[in-house]
C-alpha cells in the first residue's frame, strides 16, 4: 500500500460528511470531478473501496466508516497543531471558512468583512452561501451564520450584524394603481405575488403579525425565483407584490419605485448569530473573528 496524501484524506471526509460529491464540491469551492479523482486515488492506494456510490447517494463502506472514525479527529488534531503556530506570530494568519445565508452575505457581512480583514491582514476569509442549516464542522467550515430559530442548542452563538430585521411587503405604484392595495394579509390571495424559492427547494409561506395576531398565507403569482435580483426587477416592473428582507428593498422604497404595502402587518425578528461548535481548541482565525465581533468593531446596527 502506498502512502495516501493528506488532501485526498480530507476529500474523503468532505464527501462522506455531505453524502454527495456535488454537495461537498459546492461547500468546499472545488469541482466534483476533482473530489472524485481524489477518492479514486485514495482507494487505489489503500487497496479497498471506501465509498459506495449510487445515482442518489454516497455512503461509506464498512472499511470507509472505520477509517473515518479515526481519520476525522486526527485531521482536526493536525489542523489544531498547525494553527498553534499562530501564537508565535505578531498577527494571526490562516483561513477562516464561514457558511452564511444569502441575505447575510449580500447585506450584512460587507462592512464587517472589510473592517475585519483590515484589522487582520494575515487572515484569508472564505464565505460560502447556503440558506439551510448545516453541520458546519462536518462540512468543513469553521463557523456559520444563521437566525436563532435555526441554531442547535449545542452550538455557541454570538450576535452579529443588525439586532432587529424585518420582512416587509412592497409593490410598484403602477401595480397598486391598477389592482389596489391589500388591507389584510388574506387579501394577498387575490393578488399577484412574487415569491422566492430557497436552495432546498422550499417556497416559504409569508407570515404577518399585528397586535398579537399571526397570519400565514401562501399567495400565488407570475414569478417564483431563486435570484433576488430577478424578483426585485419584477416588482419594480409592476408584476406583483413582493415580501422579503427590508434590506433588499430599501433602494426602491427610498426612490419611490416601490411603495409600502400593509406596513402595520410587517413582522420583525432578531438579527443573525455567528455560531460554531464548542470544542477545546478554537482555530486562531475563528478566535480572532469572534473577539472582533464581541468587541463591537463589526459596526452592528
Amino acid at each position: 500500500m502506498t502512502e495516501p496524501n493528506l488532501s485526498d484524506l480530507d476529500a474523503l471526509v468532505a464527501v462522506a460528511s455531505s453524502r454527495s460529491f456535488r454537495g461537498a464540491a459546492k461547500l468546499r469551492g472545488v469541482s466534483a470531478s476533482s473530489l472524485s479523482d481524489a477518492i479514486r486515488r485514495l482507494e487505489e492506494r489503500v487497496g479497498v473501496r471506501l465509498l459506495n456510490r449510487t445515482t442518489r447517494s454516497v455512503t461509506p463502506t464498512e472499511a470507509g466508516t472505520r477509517l473515518l472514525e479515526r481519520l476525522t479527529p486526527a485531521l482536526g488534531e493536525i489542523t489544531g497543531a498547525l494553527d498553534a503556530l499562530n501564537s508565535f506570530r505578531d498577527s494571526p494568519t490562516g483561513t477562516l471558512k464561514l457558511n452564511v445565508p444569502g441575505i447575510v452575505a449580500q447585506r450584512v457581512l460587507s462592512p464587517i468583512v472589510n473592517a475585519f480583514l483590515t484589522a487582520y491582514p494575515g487572515i484569508t476569509l472564505e464565505v460560502s452561501t447556503n440558506d439551510t442549516f448545516i453541520d458546519v464542522l462536518a462540512a468543513g467550515f469553521d463557523a456559520g451564520i444563521r437566525y436563532d430559530e435555526s441554531i442547535e442548542l449545542d452550538m455557541i452563538a454570538v450576535p452579529i450584524g443588525p439586532r432587529r430585521q424585518r420582512f416587509i411587503c412592497v409593490a410598484a405604484p403602477a401595480y397598486i394603481e391598477k389592482h389596489g392595495a391589500p388591507r389584510h394579509p388574506k387579501d394577498l390571495l387575490e393578488h399577484a405575488c412574487i415569491r422566492h424559492r430557497f436552495a432546498s427547494g422550499a417556497v416559504a409561506s409569508w407570515e404577518f403579525e399585528r397586535d398579537g395576531e399571526l397570519v400565514k398565507v401562501n399567495p400565488t403569482g407570475p414569478l417564483i425565483a431563486s435570484t433576488m435580483e430577478l424578483e426585485y426587477g419584477a416588482a419594480i416592473a409592476g408584476l406583483g407584490i413582493i415580501c422579503t428582507f427590508e434590506e433588499f428593498l430599501q433602494e426602491g422604497l427610498a426612490s419611490g419605485a416601490l411603495l409600502p404595502v400593509m406596513p402595520e402587518w410587517w413582522q420583525s425578528f432578531s438579527g443573525p448569530f455567528l455560531y460554531y461548535p464548542s470544542r477545546n481548541h478554537m482555530p486562531t482565525p475563528l478566535r480572532a473573528f469572534v473577539d472582533f465581533i464581541k468587541s463591537g468593531r463589526d459596526q452592528r446596527t
